[in-house]
């Protein structure tokens, strides 16, 4: 793909080459990047939809389920004519009406800790929507061994979090940045943390986070601010706040 902007893509895209921090290289940077993302669900749907009309060249979408009525209270990138066809499918074709210019890799299959490797070296950048711990697992040790960031969130009932993971380089200091064991060495006892369907979830709230991944996605495929490497931002939805937390390497 070439990384020159067309004069249609200068228009499109504007309002982020007036930007000094972005500019023409940084939409150049965006075209040209490859994005995985985890799921085209709650998450995965302001990711993809904001990434896409960003201008990211290439997402790929992992997802191995088919879309149902009760998604659509909050996966906003599949519509009531889309109720039983692929999410993956049903993704893509949101983003060609979004933006023609994007390409969409589709990948229908649970990512686990074998095939992980392989699809997330393929990619500059992965962004996990994931909703159960087998698959973050999966998927940030997949990063970590192939050497790519990844944007990682989660949410539930009235709540999110997120942050950046990138423990194979080292922070200003010359120490080694947190991976995401170091955050949550170990996955929960089955049972112990219900899942949507069991606790439910406020639609927007994934709304939120989702589209604060894909401004973390934006960041470091551009180069700009501050990515949230060793910062956990926690968001509650019902008290509007936001709060921080550092955590470091173990």
């Amino acid at each position: 793909m070439t990384t020159t902007l067309t004069a249609d893509e200068i228009e499109r895209y504007a309002r982020h080459i007036v930007l000094p921090e972005v500019g023409g290289a940084g939409q150049q940077k965006l075209k040209q990047a490859r994005v995985l993302v985890i799921g085209a669900g709650g998450l995965g749907a302001p990711v993809l939809e904001y990434l896409a009309a960003a201008g990211v060249g290439t997402l790929g979408i992992v997802d191995d389920d088919t879309v149902s009525l009760s998604n659509l209270q909050r996966q906003v990138i599949h519509g009531t004519d889309s109720i039983g066809m692929p999410k993956t499918e049903s993704a893509r074709a949101t983003i060609a009406r979004i933006n023609p210019g994007t390409g969409v890799e589709t990948h229908m299959f649970r990512l686990t800790e074998d095939n992980a490797p392989a699809l997330v070296a393929r990619y500059d950048l992965v962004v996990d929507g994931s909703d159960n711990f087998e698959t973050r697992y999966a998927v940030a040790d997949a990063c970590e061994s192939e050497h790519k960031p990844l944007v990682h969130g989660a949410v539930g009932r009235f709540d999110g979090s997120l942050t950046v993971l990138k423990p194979f380089e080292r922070d200003k200091d010359g120490k080694p940045n947190p991976g995401y064991r170091d955050l949550f060495p170990e996955a929960p006892p089955p049972g112990l943390v219900p899942s949507c369907a069991e606790a439910g979830v406020l639609g927007a709230l994934t709304g939120v986070v989702g589209t604060l991944q894909a401004m973390e996605a934006i960041k470091l495929i551009t180069g700009i601010g501050e990515p949230l490497i060793g910062r956990l931002l926690l968001y509650d939805a019902l008290a509007a706040r936001f709060e921080t937390i550092r955590y470091k390497r173990r």
